[in-house]
Formats: structure tokens, sequence, C-alpha cells
């Protein structure tokens, strides 16, 4: 395979995933360039433990994989949330045929506490509502992690129960807040001013 070769399904996955830009940030779809810096980032513990599918550690092997994985026409959308061209997290959705799309995120722990991941979700909803046509989307939080949990009610999810998710890097399941987020509600919420689309 040439250089050419390996560049062009990169290319073309770009051109397929939207740039959704907000007030202080830009989702774009990760490129093989940007692996040390998820990699670098996703290598924590504290983000590992509150995801379904980070391995902890996380290597930069890891970080390549999922960059060639995310972003084909197998069901599943991956943006990088930046900021000035500096990747702070990542955000994405499984999109399956017969279920409410699911929108998983994590960000960089020097990040956290700043409102990026709340600004990040609403983004991916408008784009997943206005421009994808979905109906609903669903999300987990772990029952340990009250801020992931904040951030989906301020994006207007509502609680549905109690769940069990796989953990990958405890290699056991855990308990999970499970959310809903119902087109009528966003458009609600969209019309009160409640959710701001800035781009």
């Amino acid at each position: 395979m040439t250089l050419l070769d390996h560049r062009a399904p990169e290319t073309f996955r770009e051109r397929c995933i939207p740039v959704l830009e907000t007030e202080r940030l830009v989702l774009r779809a990760p490129r093989l360039g940007d692996a040390k810096a998820v990699a670098q980032l996703a290598n924590d513990r504290r983000i590992a433990e509150n995801t379904a599918r980070i391995p902890h550690p996380y290597t930069l092997a890891d970080a390549e994989t999922f960059i060639g994985s995310v972003n084909r026409a197998e069901g599943e959308i991956a943006f990088l949330i930046t900021r000035e061209k500096v990747v702070l997290g990542a955000i994405g959705m499984r999109l399956p045929e017969r279920e409410a799309p699911e929108l998983g995120y994590w960000l960089g722990v020097p990040f956290w506490g700043h409102g990026y991941a709340t600004e990040a979700v609403r983004a991916v909803i408008d784009h997943a509502f206005e421009d994808l046509g979905c109906e609903a989307l669903a999300a987990d939080a772990r029952v340990t992690n009250p801020a992931s949990r904040r951030v989906l009610e301020k994006c207007g999810f509502q609680w549905t129960g109690v769940g069990l998710t796989r953990i990958r890097a405890l290699a056991s399941s855990a308990p999970v807040d499970r959310f809903r987020l119902e087109r009528s509600i966003w458009r609600s919420l969209k019309s009160w001013g409640a959710v701001k689309r800035v781009a």
C-alpha cells in the first residue's frame, strides 16, 4: 500500500464526518496524527474505569486502532473534542439498527471541570437530531461518576433506571445509570432556549 492509498480512506472518512463548532470547541474526525495525543490523555485509570471500552493501560497502538476503526459504515461515529487545535478528549455515538443511538464521551483529566463535556455533548445531540434524524438517544454513566450524570441531565437526558455494563478496564461489570433523550424533549428545550447551538 502506498502512502497515497493509506491516506485516501482517512480523507474520505473526514469528508463524511462534519466539523461541529461550539463557542469554545471544534469537534472533528480523528486523524492518525492525533494518536499520540489521544494515547497520552486516555492512558489514565480514572478515564478508563468510567468508560465501557477504554482499556488500561491505553497505548499508542490502542489509539491507532480506535482512529482506524471509527467513522466507517458499520454504524459508529466519533469526534475528537478540540480547543485551539489541542485534543481534549473524544465523543461519539454507536448507531445500532433497531435501538436508539448510544452516546459516549471522555475528557482528559486536565480538562475536567470547565464545562467542555456539556458543550460537546450538546453539539453532538444537535447533530443527531437535526442532521441524522434520530428520534431518541441513550447514554450511560457509572453510578460512581456523578459528574457525567450531571452532564447528561444538563443536556436534557432523563434517567430511566440502573443496569450493569461491562467495563473493559475493570474486566468486570459495574452498575450504571441509564439515560434517554427523546426528540420531543430536545425540541422543547431548544424552543425554551435551554440548549443553544452556536454553530
